[in-house]
C-alpha cells in the first residue's frame, strides 16, 4: 500500500520501552500516556518561561528572583558550539 504507516515504525517503543505497563488495561495505559503528554506540555511551558526570562529580565515576575544567565541560551544550536576540551 502507498498509504504511510501512523505511527512511523521505529526501533523501539518510545512510549514504554521498560514495559511497565505491560500487563496494565487499556484504561490505565490511557491514563499514563495522557499524563506523559501533559507533563511534555508542561515541561516545554516552563523551559519557555525561562527563556522569555532570559531574553527579557522582568518578563516572568515569578522568576525575577533567579540569578541571570550571562551566557547565550541558544549556544548549543549555534553552527560553531562546541565542549571546552573536545575535538571540534
Amino acid at each position: 500500500s502507498d498509504e504511510m504507516a501512523f505511527p512511523p515504525p521505529v526501533p523501539l517503543n518510545l512510549w514504554d520501552p521498560l514495559k511497565a505497563y505491560k500487563g496494565a488495561s487499556a484504561e490505565r495505559k490511557a491514563d499514563g500516556l495522557l499524563k506523559e503528554v501533559n507533563n511534555g506540555r508542561l515541561a516545554m511551558i516552563g523551559i519557555m518561561g525561562f527563556c522569555a526570562e532570559a531574553r527579557v529580565p522582568g518578563a516572568v515576575p515569578a522568576l525575577s528572583n533567579i540569578a541571570h544567565y550571562a551566557g547565550d541560551p541558544m549556544a548549543p544550536f549555534a553552527a560553531n558550539f562546541h565542549l571546552p576540551g573536545f575535538a571540534s
